[in-house]
């Protein structure tokens, strides 16, 4: 999620921290249909072309990557709390995404980038 993120705002011309805000931004709902991070770009770059706001493509992007993860999401047994790990985590357009999607709380670890190597490093102290 985080790689496609960064083609995506390299694709919009913009920095992968800024997506977040963008997003928050948008007045418009598009539709992004791809998730492959190549056919996304080549959507990506026609919208652009198209003159659509770069703030209603990164809510396109949010939201398209919220109904991936929440399809798969509702083929398991999900509790109701949900935690978001990852650089993603800090992206506050795709927190909103899901919040919006899932049937579930989703909490933010106040570092979520650094929670897979704190419970590595957890596990090979034992």
């Amino acid at each position: 999620t985080g790689r496609f993120l960064e083609v995506m705002a390299q694709a919009l011309g913009i920095k992968t921290e800024e997506l977040g805000k963008k997003s928050l931004q948008s007045r418009k709902k598009i539709k992004i249909s791809s998730m492959c991070t190549v056919f996304a770009e080549s959507e990506v770059i026609s919208l652009i072309a198209e003159g659509q706001a770069k703030e209603d493509i990164v809510r396109g992007l949010h939201e398209a990557i919220s109904n991936r993860i929440c399809s798969m999401a509702n083929r398991l047994r999900l509790e109701n709390i949900i935690t978001l790990t990852g650089g993603v985590a800090k992206n506050i357009g795709m927190v909103r995404a899901l919040k919006k999607r899932l049937k579930a709380r989703v909490y933010v670890p106040d570092e979520p980038q650094i929670v897979g190597a704190l419970g590595a490093a957890i596990a090979a102290s034992k």
